[in-house]
């Protein structure tokens, strides 16, 4: 097949962009940055490094907007052409390249979403709290409605899982870039310079591209702690009080800030960095020590920067706004704390006694921060009784605006986030907890091990007693297959005090992972409230519990259909369960990014939740590269915050419920049948003799292990010889970067076949939220999956029956999905979604082509002789690329 003339490839590549329907900014800002990069690599030094680029960019492009074998194999032969130096040269470009459409992505989402708040009717957004507020008032009345909107808990729990590709210092630079695309928007609205905001992009874009994409060596749990504390300081900090503000403004209209607000505190933002030892060697007592007092700087620091803010504005003179007789108190009693400080606050701020008080307070902040005993705050709820004497003065001389505007944004701060920022949660195997209870009851000699697991429990009561009880205290048991098992917790507990010291307060979570385990938690749960130190936390607690249920291992166990259905399944039954016990139940999902961990939109996930497996309360992880896709931007993040929060609102109102379980109950037959068949199928490929090795080398599994994503190790053995000795992320990382993504669709083609009846399967797509979900999720996973790259990536394995098996699946399972949803592709339905996908796909193709020709010469590789370093490294660097360019890896 001959190469395109420059104009027959700006022909195709116009035709491809019109195709995208990409909004008019969109495809101006991509055009800039892709024009800046080319310029950028052009200026590089390595001489037709932009032309190469260009033949391959154009090749891919053809490959697939013509879908014929001879345009693929033209793009195939362009990648095997470069030398190895030259194709690293073009991995990284095409990684930076998605880097920038990545960020005019979300440009455009921000962009959005301000004419979206421009407009006067902002909260009547459908897919917000102050919607679902009036649609649930309309339901159950405005009081029952207030109640349960100030009983809502959102809480995300961060988690280190080596789930995020890139380098800390190329999304530092991205950051970078964004502010500066934001000034680029403003040259254009302003007639301001906007060649020079295009030469600092210019500067900034050849910065990216010279930064080395790859990590030198793994991050240490200290470094995963400090990459999730840029997160706060860039956007929560201040990103959840404005939900709040937001929320308040929408329900009280003009009366909001005037009057004290409606909406209470409704996010708790938990951590497993630093807390998660479960397989993770390198986090130890010490780290979990570090990791809290990292996030507790941060957060006394932004409450102290605030407080200084707001006491430096509070310019009220003592005449117009007269100090209540208990801010008069307070005044003496800091004053005497800290006289030569008071006194010289005194002098710069007479008669400004609620400006006084609030620079005091800032000072009793510092002092927290640096542990200065005589000053510091003993807790957050002391330094919360001092904001409120202030705030309730201001309402007493009627400066009402002042009490419930910033003053009132940095009391949902603390109410959030406490001394503390993160709720700190460990996390543990029951194995580990079993193996070393034996121990310490043989009273024999004690391992390191044992030391170290009992080091944590005494680092739980340290917490503690230093920064409060919420700071630490959830205890996660990983495997939970017995009562016994969370009983060990407590056993542990009270070895680790020793006879005279105290136990910590601990909330014992168990985590159910497995199929089986799943179907015996109701079992479970009923044995373990009957022990005595867990039915006395239960009954501190008012009857509190929280149960983990894992989506990564359940999925991997029995396929991603009948996982999805066992756990819907095994929440129903808990719910029921605790409804029975007076038990007031938080369910904790345990969901990856990818789709095959349980991934997606939340929001959609939330709706689809069994009745009473919410009632208002939702927690879950957000790992990897989700969280900064969610809370990088604080537009972003406030977006997201809302909808989920809106979701979790909805899910219990009584028509959701009924929704929910009416068609659980119609569609029940088809359910048993979509579950047996699945997971026969499933069956049929994971238990097949040498699937385990099949699959590594299929994939770029054993390299994935290579790269330096995170502190926890990829698998729990030297090698894979089943699927048990694989952790469920490179699972789904393996097949994601093998543009199979396997682990989020196979067996729902055979599923939806052996229900047969196309009709049937569309009413329950319309009226079954759960397979709603299930088959939007497997829309989105196909359609960034391509057969073409598959059929390649499968060959490398010597199992045509094997390769033969996926392939017929994803043919089969396309099939079904377009016919259920009723159009004529994937993603049909959602538009947006779809125009993502096929925006990045061709660019994502040539990543895949480079990515193979490294692989192939790999496992050409002679077995005994050494690896090539530079074919082993242009694998990595399209991993990263190709991570980047689907944007969700595991």
């Amino acid at each position: 097949m001959r190469e395109l003339t420059q104009t027959e490839a700006i022909d195709l590549v116009g035709r491809f962009e019109a195709e995208q329907e990409i909004p008019e900014q969109m495809r101006a800002d991509v055009r800039m940055l892709g024009s800046l990069l080319g310029q950028v690599l052009r200026e590089s030094g390595s001489p037709g490094l932009y032309d190469d680029v260009e033949r391959l960019r154009i090749a891919t492009i053809q490959a697939y907007t013509d879908e014929t074998p001879e345009a693929f194999a033209r793009a195939a032969a362009i990648a095997d052409s470069f030398t190895v130096e030259r194709a690293d040269e073009v991995a990284r470009a095409f990684t930076a390249y998605f880097h920038l459409v990545n960020l005019a992505e979300e440009h455009q989402r921000v962009r959005v979403l301000r004419e979206r708040d421009g407009r006067p009717d902002r909260e009547r957004a459908t897919d917000s709290v102050a919607a679902a507020f009036m649609r649930l008032a309309a339901e159950v009345g405005d009081d029952t409605a207030l109640a349960r909107l100030q009983a809502l808990r959102f809480h995300p729990v961060f988690t280190a899982h080596p789930t995020e590709a890139r380098r800390r210092a190329v999304s530092t630079s991205i950051r970078r870039l964004a502010a500066l695309l934001e000034e680029h928007d403003a040259s254009l609205r302003n007639g301001a310079d906007q060649r020079r905001a295009e030469r600092r992009m210019l500067e900034e874009i050849d910065t990216l591209w010279r930064t080395a994409p790859l990590r030198p060596e793994k991050p240490s749990p200290t470094d995963e702690v400090r990459a999730v504390m840029a997160v706060f300081d860039d956007t929560l900090f201040t990103a959840i009080p404005h939900v709040y503000r937001r929320v308040d403004d929408a329900l009280q209209g003009p009366a909001a800030g005037g009057r004290a607000p409606v909406v209470r505190p409704f996010v708790r933002v938990g951590s497993w960095v630093g807390g998660d030892r479960d397989g993770n060697p390198f986090v130890t007592a010490s780290v979990t020590r570090t990791a809290a007092k990292i996030a507790s700087e941060h957060v006394l620091l932004g409450l102290e920067r605030a407080a200084s803010r707001i006491g430096r504005t509070l310019t009220l003179d003592a005449t117009t706004t007269p100090p209540s007789a208990a801010l008069v108190a307070l005044w003496q009693r800091l004053a005497a704390a800290d006289d030569e400080a008071a006194a010289e606050i005194a002098k710069r701020s007479p008669n400004e006694p609620h400006r006084r008080i609030m620079l005091l307070l800032a000072r009793k902040l510092t002092a927290t921060r640096e542990r200065d005993a005589d000053l510091a705050y003993r807790d957050p709820e002391q330094f919360l009784a001092d904001l409120r004497i202030v705030q309730d003065s201001l309402v007493r001389a009627g400066a009402a605006r002042q009490a419930y505007g910033h003053l009132q944004q940095l009391l949902w701060q603390v109410e959030t986030y406490g001394f503390h920022l993160t709720e700190l949660e460990v996390r543990q195997h029951s194995a580990v907890h079993a193996k070393v209870l034996a121990e310490l009851d043989a009273a024999g000699p004690r391992s390191e091990q044992t030391e170290e697991v009992l080091d944590v429990f005494r680092s739980i009561a340290f917490l503690q007693e230093r920064y409060g009880p919420r700071a630490a205290g959830r205890y996660v048991v990983s495997f939970t297959q017995s009562a016994d098992d969370l009983a060990a917790v407590h056993r542990l507990a009270r070895y680790a005090a020793g006879p005279d010291g105290d136990v910590p307060v601990l909330d014992v979570v168990p985590l159910f992972e497995t199929f089986a385990d799943l179907q015996a938690a109701p079992r479970i749960l009923a044995e373990i409230v009957q022990h005595p130190a867990f039915a006395e936390r239960l009954t501190a607690t008012g009857r509190r519990l929280e149960v983990m249920l894992g989506y990564s291992d359940s999925s991997k166990d029995v396929g991603p259909v009948a996982a999805n259905l066992a756990l819907y399944e095994a929440q129903a039954a808990i719910a029921a369960w605790a409804q029975e016990q007076g038990i007031e139940l938080t369910l904790f999902h345990g969901r990856g990014g990818a789709l095959g961990r349980g991934g997606g939109p939340a929001n959609s996930a939330i709706l689809a939740q069994p009745p009473h497996s919410v009632d208002g309360r939702f927690k879950l992880t957000e790992q990897g590269e989700v969280i900064f896709a969610r809370y990088g931007d604080p537009a972003i993040a406030m977006r997201h915050i809302d909808q989920v929060a809106a979701a979790i609102l909805l899910a219990s109102s009584p028509s959701n419920e009924e929704r929910n379980r009416a068609a659980a109950e119609r569609y029940a037959s088809v359910a048993a049948t979509l579950d047996e068949a699945s997971r026969a199928r499933f069956f049929s490929l994971v238990k097949a003799p040498g699937f385990a090795p099949w699959f590594a080398r299929v994939t770029p599994m054993e390299e994935v292990g290579l790269l330096a994503l995170g502190s926890r190790p990829a698998r729990r053995g030297l090698s894979v010889e089943s699927l048990e000795d694989l952790r469920a992320i490179p699972w789904v990382f393996a097949w994601t970067q093998a543009r199979i993504n396997l682990a989020g669709w196979f067996g729902l083609g055979t599923a939806l076949e052996a229900v047969g009846d196309e009709q049937l399967l569309q009413r329950a797509y319309d009226e079954w939220p759960l397979l709603r979900t299930l088959i939007d999720n497997v829309a989105m996973s196909l359609a960034k999956a391509d057969d073409r790259i598959a059929r390649h990536y499968l060959e490398l394995g010597d199992r045509d029956d094997l390769a033969a098996l996926v392939r017929e699946e994803m043919s089969l399972t396309r099939s079904w999905v377009i016919r259920v949803t009723g159009g004529t592709e994937l993603l049909g339905n959602k538009p947006v979604l779809q125009r993502a996908v096929k925006m990045r796909s061709p660019y994502v193709d040539a990543l895949s082509l480079l990515q193979l020709r490294a692989l192939r010469a790999l496992r050409d590789t002679p077995e005994g002789a050494p690896v090539d370093p530079e074919q082993q490294r242009l694998l990595l660097l399209s991993v990263s690329g190709v991570a980047a360019g689907l944007q969700n890896t595991g």
